[in-house]
């Protein structure tokens, strides 16, 4: 059995690492500065060393000088993590034996892989697709499942809710769950209890506090036909959802400053404590969030919007977003619907989802194609490899958004979109 020692002041970090790595069979110790990590390297000399490179009682570089002067531990290798770390720092720790430094929040996919290939050791990780969001805003923690359900992934969830609790101070949160785009055999069912129970149990939360935003039935049998999660209710609208966490209407103004409901709960508010973020729900390859530190674009003037997606979650959530905006928005359930709409060519933006049942996205473009005036597209998919996107902008998109989408992504989009063609 491979031992590996993990070095890091954080609790929430160390046990993340620890449950984790002992799930794949490996030994772990774990140490909570540099001192006590410099003593457990010495007394138990491990095959792997993880690491942050700020470290109290003993820098990282102390540490590092210690295990070189150790005959025994010279040739352990180490893996270095940090939220930042200078250049010249870099160069530092590079002697050391440092096979490879990661910026937290860590992609697990990826130190697992790192671990492998230093210790020639298999580590088979869930490769399901799956895209998994959370993010506090007010008193209501919004978890976002895309794509399908990755038992790794909502293992990943409950430190990341044990993190956002411990970062934004909420003590009675409300819990709203959106699954857009999601794929759900009857083997998934043991990966959406694990999912439900993990946000239970982390959040503490009632079932009636937590509510399930989908279009997909089985999610709602599911959730049905089971005691224990008896009192969660599964809304296939945005307004319903929201109307059971907030008591008001999800479209209704909060103040003259705000947009509608949808907007101001679903960006993210700030930390209430001074810490970063160190769990990270996305894997290696996959699209990362887009940065808020834009102001959110107001859109002037008209406009004709269409959104040609089976899912009633991404529907109801394009809606939202225009709600207060002179944009009209008319809804398709399926490429196949569009195309025989004579008014397809009528507007001035079309948000189009790649995956559908009877015509899919690609097919909709390919036709669209061949005729005059065609308005501008964004794609909406949870695809995020890079030959679907190449493929769609051949084809003539605009540019394109990944699931799960957020408010300000898809309105930023649109600005920039409409503004360039008006």
């Amino acid at each position: 059995m491979k031992k590996i020692l993990v070095i890091d002041e954080s609790q929430l970090f160390r046990d993340f690492l620890q449950t984790k790595l002992e799930q794949y069979g490996f030994d772990v110790t774990v140490a909570v500065n540099g001192l006590d990590g410099t003593v457990k390297l010495r007394n138990q000399v491990p095959d792997l060393v993880i690491m942050d490179f700020y470290l109290s009682r003993a820098s990282a570089l102390d540490v590092l000088q210690k295990k070189n002067a150790d005959p025994n531990a010279k040739d352990v290798p180490v893996i270095m993590a940090s939220n930042r770390i200078e250049r010249e720092n870099v160069v530092q720790i590079a002697p050391f034996n440092v096979k490879k430094f990661f910026t937290k929040p860590i992609k697990l996919d990826q130190l697992l892989a790192a671990v492998s290939e230093i210790l020639g050791v298999e580590v088979k990780v869930d490769n399901t697709p799956c895209i998994v969001e959370a993010h506090f805003n007010d008193q209501i923690l919004f978890i976002e499942v895309a794509q399908g359900l990755n038992s790794d992934k909502i293992g990943l969830l409950k430190y990341k809710i044990q993190e956002l609790l411990d970062l934004y101070k909420v003590p009675n949160p409300k819990v709203l769950v959106m699954m857009s785009s999601i794929e759900i055999g009857d083997a998934d069912t043991g990966k959406l209890s694990a999912l439900l129970n993990t946000i239970l149990d982390c959040t503490s939360v009632k079932p009636k506090q937590l509510k399930i935003l989908t279009a997909n039935e089985k999610v709602r049998v599911f959730v049905d036909q089971r005691k224990e999660y008896s009192g969660i209710e599964v809304a296939d609208t945005l307004e319903r959802a929201m109307d059971g966490l907030l008591g008001r209407k999800a479209g209704s103004y909060v103040d003259k400053e705000s947009r509608t409901v949808q907007k101001e709960f679903l960006s993210a508010s700030a930390p209430k404590s001074g810490k970063k973020e160190s769990i990270n729900l996305r894997f290696g390859g996959e699209n990362a969030p887009a940065p808020d530190s834009t102001p959110v674009p107001d859109i002037t003037g008209s406009a004709r919007v269409a959104v040609i997606d089976d899912d009633i979650v991404i529907q109801e959530l394009i809606k939202t977003v225009f709600e207060d905006t002179s944009v009209t928005v008319t809804t398709y359930d399926d490429g196949a619907d569009f195309v025989a709409d004579p008014e397809g060519l009528n507007y001035d933006l079309l948000f189009l989802d790649l995956m559908m049942p009877k015509k899919d996205g690609f097919a909709v473009l390919a036709e669209l194609r061949e005729k005059t005036g065609v308005p501008p597209v964004i794609v909406l998919s949870a695809l995020s490899q890079r030959e679907a996107v190449v493929k769609a902008l051949k084809l003539g998109v605009k540019s394109y958004l990944i699931k799960p989408l957020k408010p300000e992504h898809v309105i930023r989009k649109a600005t920039e979109v409409l503004r360039s063609n008006f």
